[in-house]
């Protein structure tokens, strides 16, 4: 049951990394049950612009936490945590409790808005 998830996660991550813009916004919301587009306005209503340079996001130049181009198609986050959207979900939430000490603070983000910030995440590639 589980190498079958990791697999449909894969195959998943593929389609994102594949697909034209529309079908990539589509698999996004499928990974990570979020709306990218929600996703964008959560992202500047916590403040994430503030930590990170983000495409797609006005004034998202932040230079303390890594740049968040292209982390649909990363490997990791967070130098060892299996991308994979639970995984990203969780980190946005808090990061804290995976990582002790690091940079990322806990932000008290929502379930529902992780999952929107996951989802535009996703659609950077």
């Amino acid at each position: 049951m589980e190498f079958e998830r990791k697999a449909l996660g894969g195959m998943l991550l593929l389609a994102l990394l594949c697909g034209c813009q529309g079908d990539i916004e589509e698999t996004a919301a499928a990974m990570t049950g979020g709306s990218p587009m929600r996703g964008k306005d959560v992202i500047r209503r916590y403040g994430c612009e503030a930590c990170h340079s983000i495409p797609g996001i006005a004034g998202a130049r932040g230079q303390v936490g890594p740049p968040l181009d292209a982390i649909g198609g990363r490997s990791y986050l967070a130098g060892s945590l299996p991308n994979t959207p639970a995984n990203l979900i969780r980190w946005i939430r808090d990061p804290q409790a995976i990582q002790p000490g690091t940079a990322m603070p806990e932000m008290g983000v929502t379930e529902q808005d992780g999952k929107d910030i996951a989802a535009y995440l996703y659609t950077l590639r």
